[in-house]
Parts: structure tokens; sequence; C-alpha cells
């Protein structure tokens, strides 16, 4: 079976005054170590967060001491893995090798059609 798997990464940014610059350095670092491992089909972006207050969503970072933490969402295929879990070892051990020292935790897994099926 073939899974798109979903996961979320903490990413330290230091030396940043604000959201928008954390955001974009975080993407940006984590793209360039994961293409340097030929991962380029490894999605990268933002997360989000619901306010406590009022439900809404909003960008997963957080600033203090001119330090953000920001959590990013990785997102890769996995082909041929024979169960749920399979796919979701895969992609930790492949993400997790391009990305030492940074957490992972997969949020979401979804299967895929087969191409043999389509």
């Amino acid at each position: 079976m073939n899974y798109i798997v979903v996961m979320e990464a903490a990413w330290l940014v230091h030396d940043v005054d604000n959201i928008d610059d954390a955001i974009g350095v975080a993407i940006s670092e984590a793209g360039k170590r994961l293409n340097q491992k030929d991962m380029d089909y490894v999605e990268v972006g933002v997360g989000s967060t619901n306010c406590p207050a009022c439900g809404e969503p909003f960008d997963s970072a957080y600033i203090a001491a001119d330090t953000a933490l920001v959590g990013l969402v990785l997102e890769m295929e996995v082909f041929n893995a024979e169960s749920e879990e399979h796919a979701q070892r895969i992609a930790k051990s492949d993400v997790g090798g391009a990305l030492r020292d940074v957490p992972l935790n997969v949020i979401d897994t979804i299967e895929t059609e087969d191409d043999e099926e389509n």
C-alpha cells in the first residue's frame, strides 16, 4: 500500500525579531537539510495551532528572548509499505536521518491508491 505520512517537527530559530522571519528561516533551513540528502520530495510548511481563547488557527510559532520555536509540517509519500505503522516508521527514519536532532511526531497517515489499481 501507499501512504502519505504527515509529521510535525519542532524547529528552533535563533536571533529573530518577528514570527514571519522565524517561519521563513525554519522552512528554508529544513528544506536545505532535506535537499542535501536528495529528499526534495518531502513537502515542508508551517503548522497551525488553535488559539485557546477563540479556537481560531494561527501559525505554530512562538518567540521568546529572540529565539523562536516553529512547528513545521513535513509530508511525504511512502510507497509499498506493509501497513500504516510500517509507512510511519519509514517516513520517520528517512526524514529523521536528514533532520538529525529535530523532534518529529507523526500527526496523520493517509492511505492512497496503488498505481496498479488506478
